[in-house]
């Protein structure tokens, strides 16, 4: 299976306490990880040429995981056009955090996707609520992060096609931080937490859903509908 992982990587660049925290940025930290599961991983940042993700990559990538902040307005209309064409051919889309705001998330929604939202070390524990779901297999009943930036509802989402986690923050605030949607042939998985100052993706049960959900948004083997004017299949009498 060949992952690739997009970060936009500005925070990493400007911020020492992102830099301290992920030496090798997000997209690296997350990258390595996945290696550990044998998964063929590649990285792909914003600054790069079609920000690393240009068609040959793209054709071959059976699930992209996407984590972007500050830039999203950088991320130009064409790629992003691109990758929601991928998406619909089948391939899987894993979105992290603010990734909620980012050009293809609101695209494959067609939703605000806005929340509320507060940065104030609050403690988080994301209770799984469908313990049979592939991608909650071996987390338990809940996960627990000791300081993360709150998310809250009111979350401008459709209604997820599967609700597999709901967060509960120390300021009394409550979200739904992990969903699931089909578009087209490809399967979307939107996960909440991994605010860039925080040491999320190295706890690891946040990392064992994320490879969870790699396996379980893998939907290359699936047939290829047939579309357009068709031949029957039984001879029609006349009438």
């Amino acid at each position: 299976m060949k992952v690739v992982v997009w970060n936009e990587n500005r925070h990493e660049q400007t911020n020492q306490v992102v830099a301290d925290i992920y030496p090798k940025g997000i997209h690296g930290a997350i990258a390595d990880f996945l290696k550990e599961d044998n998964f063929e991983v590649r990285t792909a940042t914003l600054d790069e040429p079609d920000h690393g993700l240009p068609d040959d990559v793209l054709k071959e990538t059976d699930v992209l995981i996407w984590w972007g902040h500050q830039a999203h307005d950088e991320v130009d209309d064409e790629i992003v056009e691109k990758v929601q064409k991928r998406v619909l051919e089948g391939m899987g889309l894993i979105v992290l955090h603010s990734g909620h705001f980012s050009k293809i998330f609101k695209k494959l929604m067609g939703t605000t996707c806005d929340l509320k939202w507060r940065e104030a070390d609050e403690k988080e524990r994301l209770w799984v609520v469908d313990p049979t779901h592939p991608i909650t297999d071996g987390i338990g009943e809940f996960i627990e992060l000791e300081k993360e930036e709150m998310y809250g509802e009111h979350f401008d989402i459709p209604v997820p096609d599967e609700l597999l986690f709901v967060s509960w923050f120390e300021g009394g605030e409550v979200f739904r931080s992990g969903s699931t949607y089909k578009r087209g042939r490809g399967k979307i998985f939107y996960f909440r937490p991994g605010h860039e100052t925080y040491a999320t993706y190295h706890n690891e049960k946040i990392q064992r859903v994320i490879k969870n959900a790699v396996q379980w948004a893998n939907s290359s083997d699936t047939p290829v509908p047939v579309y357009g004017n068709a031949q029957p299949l039984e001879q029609i009498r006349e009438k």
